[in-house]
Parts: structure tokens; sequence; C-alpha cells
């Protein structure tokens, strides 16, 4: 099964590029070019991986990271940026990243990136299933 990615970026040139290269990679592509929309396509859909930029006018890729996480736990965000810094790494991290890219990200090691969000994301929601699972089972006796 191919990986599911959201990318949100500004940059639309960035945008289509970096979808046609994915889809190229046999991944399944949404865009968004503002966090808003980013939020509103994560109500309605899961993806494996998040790619969201770190500079987007209006909301920053911290407040947005946040907020995704805050909606969808489950989320696997990787940020990117063209100014990585070691401390914002650290607080992406800290934030709940699963990693801070620099820009340009090399593809291989992006994709490699997106396949073990892919798998994070599995074994959280198997995790949750097994806790609902648990939940019901004690509240309706086994």
């Amino acid at each position: 099964m191919s990986e599911k990615v959201l990318i949100v970026d500004d940059e639309e040139d960035f945008l289509e590029i970096m979808a046609e290269r994915m889809e190229g990679k046999g991944m399944e592509v949404t865009t968004a070019s503002t966090t808003d929309e980013a939020l509103a396509i994560l109500e309605k859909e899961s993806f494996d991986a998040v790619i969201l930029d770190y500079q987007m006018p209006g909301m920053d890729g911290f407040t947005a990271l946040k907020e995704i996480k805050k909606k969808k736990p489950e989320s696997q965000v990787i940020l990117l940026t063209g100014f990585a810094t070691i401390e914002k790494g650290v607080e992406a991290m800290k934030l709940g990243a699963v990693d801070f890219l620099e820009k340009p990200a090399n593809l291989e090691i992006l994709t490699e990136k997106i396949k073990q969000a892919k798998t994070e994301k599995m074994l959280i929601v198997e995790k949750q299933t097994e806790k609902k699972i648990k939940d019901i089972i004690l509240r309706h006796g086994a």
C-alpha cells in the first residue's frame, strides 16, 4: 500500500515539484498552500505523513504542528525549513515532530522518513484500537 502524504507549503512551485516527485515514487499526495487549508483537509482525511513548511504566512510551522497534534495526535509531521538550527530542531521534536529537515530536502531521505512515519503511525493507531477494544470489553464484561 502506498504512503499517503499531505504537503503544506506556501510556495506553489515547491508544492508542484514535490508532489510530482513523490507521486513518481508511488505515493498518494495531497497539497495545501496554507495552514488553514491543511487543517481543514486533516479534519476530513488521515495521512501517513504531513510535510509542513516551518515558515508560513499567518500561522508558523510550530503553531500549525501544535494544532495538528491537538486534533490528530497520531499525525506524523516532518517540518521543512530553509533556516534550520539545532534549537529549532530540538523544539520541533519536543512539540511532536518526527523530524526537522533543511530545504531543499533530499528526496531519498524524505522518502525514508515518510516510510518510517507510516510505520510509527500504524503502531500508534493499533495501540489506540487495542485500548478501545479493552475499554469496550471492560464496560460490557468479557
